[in-house]
């Protein structure tokens, strides 16, 4: 696909809930005597970029040059955070502290393939004073760097009203502003270029059962008549992509045949790749389509993953070849 060899260098701004995913690694032999639960023997540790932060990772990965605008706390998740974006070549410069915060961490715990159990710390107060104006400082001086925006909301607190009428300011500059939108937030992306909801979200966007074709249509329609975006794209799992769009124009991206490992951040990866793409000068269906790739790749992965150009070089390459 020739469109994955011009997304280097398109820049891109990420604003939204940053996380640290942390992951402890290990096997079970026994049970424990305290109570009816399996002791876990770690073995190994690592850390990666969650939420926003893997939107901005997927998006680094692609090639894109990308900054990130988000709160964390002053902590060693903080610390670790930054240093795994920086050397991902993602500019961290956007993240402000907030000493009465805790950087959003979340704590896998795995044995052998399996996910035991997921601890969160994490808080979901709304910004505001010194922090909120300064997120909104870094928000416009980002944009005016930027030729796209992905607003990626994880319900913790960053995305609200303020933050998003500064965020609106891509629209009057003529920049692309998507969004992976949580749907009892859907109020605030109003005039977004592009949405980005899974199966589950959109029902519950909508009001819809998603259970055929014509319901995927009648959903879709809804949550762009509510929000008057241009277009919205409902990721359905194995069934694919569907991308609907207000002038009442709508495809569908077949599903991947691959064997799926994880969806964890499969959402970030579509939203960072459609996002990257728009911002190269793609069409809806292309970026649609690399995007599909894009998943594709991640979700044979273990825990949060980004997509690698050779690997969706390599996955588009197996595909067309399968179809010859």
């Amino acid at each position: 696909m020739e469109l994955l060899e011009r997304l280097p260098g398109h820049r891109v701004v990420v604003v939204g809930d940053v996380m640290l995913d942390e992951y402890l690694l290990g096997s079970v032999k026994r049970v424990s005597p305290e109570a009816p639960v399996l002791v876990v023997d770690v073995e190994r540790m690592t850390w990666a970029p969650g939420g926003a932060a893997n939107v901005a990772a997927n998006i680094r990965a692609l090639g894109g040059e990308v900054s990130l605008v988000g709160l964390v706390g002053k902590d060693h998740a903080s610390e670790r955070l930054r240093g795994l974006l920086e050397e991902m070549g993602v500019l961290t410069d956007g993240l402000i502290e907030d000493s009465k915060r805790d950087t959003s961490l979340k704590t896998r715990i795995i044995a052998g393939h399996q996910q035991v159990v997921r601890v969160d710390r994490e808080q979901r107060e709304k910004p505001e004073g010194a922090s909120l104006r300064k997120l909104k400082d870094k928000i416009a001086e980002k944009l005016e760097e930027s030729e796209a925006i992905v607003v990626s909301d994880y319900d913790k607190g960053v995305i609200g009203q303020a933050t998003l009428d500064a965020v609106r300011m891509t629209r009057q500059s003529g920049k692309f502003f998507s969004s992976n939108p949580k749907p009892q937030n859907l109020r605030w992306f109003h005039g977004a270029h592009l949405l980005t909801l899974n199966q589950v979200e959109a029902e519950a966007a909508s009001g819809e059962t998603i259970d055929s074709e014509k319901a995927v249509q009648k959903a879709g329609k809804k949550i762009l008549e509510r929000t008057d975006a241009d277009w919205v794209i409902i990721t359905r799992g194995a069934n694919g992509l569907d991308i609907l769009g207000k002038d009442g124009q709508s495809s569908r991206v077949p599903g991947m045949p691959v064997e799926v490992f994880d969806v964890a951040g499969a959402g970030d990866t579509v939203v960072s790749a459609l996002t990257l793409a728009m911002a190269a000068g793609s069409d809806i269906g292309t970026a649609a389509r690399l995007a599909n790739y894009a998943a594709a790749t991640v979700v044979r992965k273990l825990g949060v993953a980004s997509a690698v150009p050779s690997e969706v070089a390599h996955l588009i390459k197996e595909t067309e070849q399968g179809t010859e």
